[in-house]
C-alpha cells in the first residue's frame, strides 16, 4: 500500500500526506487537488474510496476496431484532442493480434467507473450481449461514430453513406461511364448496406434493370487484398469504373486493376470513401469522398458531455454530408476501338 501511495502522489504531483487526506475526505484538501488524486487512482487502476464510487471517472474510452485503416487514427486523434480540452482523459482501446477484444476493454473500463465511451467504426454490440447489457445497466454515456451495425436506442454520428455514393455515381456517369461497379464491405455491415441502397436507387431512377447493375456489386473484407480480388471480378464483368466503400478498398481495387495489365484511370476509374491521410500522394492521387472528421468529432464530444452532465440526448442517427474530392484516379472512359 505504501508503494501505491507513492505512485499516486507522484502522478498527482502532491505529497503522500495529501493523498491520505484526499482519500479520507479531509476538508483540508482543495477540490481541485482531490480531483487530481482521484484521477491518479483511475489512471493507475486503483479503486476510489467508497464515498466516491458513484462519481464518474474522467477517463473516456475511445474504442476502434484497428489502427490499420487510416481514418480510424484520424477520428481517434480528433476525439482525443477535444476530450483533453474538456479536462477528460482519453483511453485508446483497439483490438490486438493476440486476442484483446472490445469485450476485454469494456470490462476494464467498467472496472474504472469510466466516464463514457466513444466507439469509432464499431459498437458495444461487437463486444457481446453481456458487455452491452452491463453498459446499459450502468448507464454509461456512449456515442457511436460510423457504427458497423444497427444500434437502436444509441446516439450515433455517421457520414451520409448514401449521399457519398450518389456523388461518385453522378461524377462518373457525367464523364461517360455506363458500367459502374460498387465495391463495399461484407453483408451485414450497415454503412455498406446504406451505400448499396443508394446505388440501387440511382440506377432505378435511370430505369436501368436490376439484372444489369446487380452483377457489378462486389463485397469484400476491408483490406487491400480484399479490394484487389473483388475489383478483378468487377472488371471482368465489364465495369469501367468502381465506386469503393473505403479508401483502403479503393487502393486494393487499383492494385487489382493493375494485375489485369490495365491502367487507372485510363482503363478503369476508381473512387474511394474517407479521404484518409496520404490519398493525395498515392499513384494516382485518389478521387474520394471526404468525411468531415472535425465536425463529426465535435458532434460526438458534445453528445457525450451532455450525457455525462445528465442531459437528455436523442438516441438517433445524425448524418454528415461528405464532399467528393476530384483527383487523378477518375477520367472519361477509354473510347471503344472500332471492330
Amino acid at each position: 500500500m505504501k508503494k501505491r501511495l507513492i505512485d499516486v502522489a507522484d502522478f498527482a504531483g502532491v505529497s503522500e500526506g495529501t493523498v491520505r487526506r484526499a482519500l479520507n475526505g479531509s476538508p483540508m484538501v482543495a477540490p481541485a487537488t482531490r480531483e487530481r488524486v482521484m484521477r491518479a487512482l483511475d489512471v493507475l487502476g486503483l479503486p476510489r474510496p467508497s464515498e466516491a464510487e458513484e462519481e464518474r471517472s474522467p477517463l473516456i474510452g475511445v474504442v476502434v476496431p484497428d489502427l490499420q485503416n487510416p481514418v480510424f487514427p484520424a477520428f481517434a486523434e480528433a476525439i482525443a484532442g477535444r476530450l483533453n480540452k474538456r479536462g477528460l482523459v482519453p483511453v485508446l482501446c483497439t483490438r490486438t493480434s493476440d486476442g484483446v477484444s472490445e469485450a476485454n476493454y469494456i470490462e476494464m473500463l467498467l472496472g474504472q467507473n469510466i466516464g463514457g465511451i466513444v466507439f469509432i467504426g464499431s459498437s458495444y454490440a461487437d463486444a457481446g450481449p453481456v458487455q452491452g447489457r452491463a453498459l446499459k445497466d450502468r448507464r454509461v454515456p456512449i456515442v457511436l461514430v460510423n457504427p458497423a451495425d444497427e444500434n437502436a436506442g444509441a446516439v450515433q454520428i455517421s457520414a451520409d453513406d448514401g449521399d457519398a455514393v450518389m456523388q461518385s455515381l453522378t461524377h462518373l456517369t457525367a464523364v461517360g461511364h455506363e458500367r459502374v461497379g460498387l465495391l463495399i464491405g461484407p453483408a451485414g455491415h450497415v454503412p455498406s448496406a446504406r451505400k448499396l441502397a443508394a446505388f440501387a436507387a440511382f440506377w432505378r431512377a435511370r430505369e436501368v434493370a436490376s439484372e444489369d447493375w446487380m452483377p457489378l456489386v462486389g463485397h469484400a473484407l476491408f483490406s487491400l487484398e480484399g479490394g484487389a480480388t473483388a475489383a478483378v471480378k468487377l472488371v471482368q464483368r465489364g465495369a469501367t469504373s468502381i465506386v469503393c466503400g473505403s479508401d483502403e478498398l479503393a487502393l486494393g481495387a487499383i492494385r487489382g486493376v493493375r494485375r489485369l495489365g490495365l491502367d487507372v484511370p485510363r482503363d478503369v476509374s476508381v473512387t474511394g470513401f474517407d479521404d484518409s491521410m496520404f490519398m493525395v500522394a498515392v499513384d494516382p492521387p485518389l478521387t474520394t469522398c471526404r468525411q468531415p472528421v472535425a465536425r463529426m468529432a465535435d458532434a460526438a464530444i458534445e453528445a457525450l458531455t451532455q450525457q455525462m452532465q445528465g442531459q437528455a440526448v436523442a438516441a438517433d442517427v445524425t448524418h454528415f454530408q461528405t464532399q467528393l474530392i476530384l483527383r487523378g484516379s477518375t477520367s472519361r472512359p477509354r473510347p471503344q476501338e472500332a471492330e
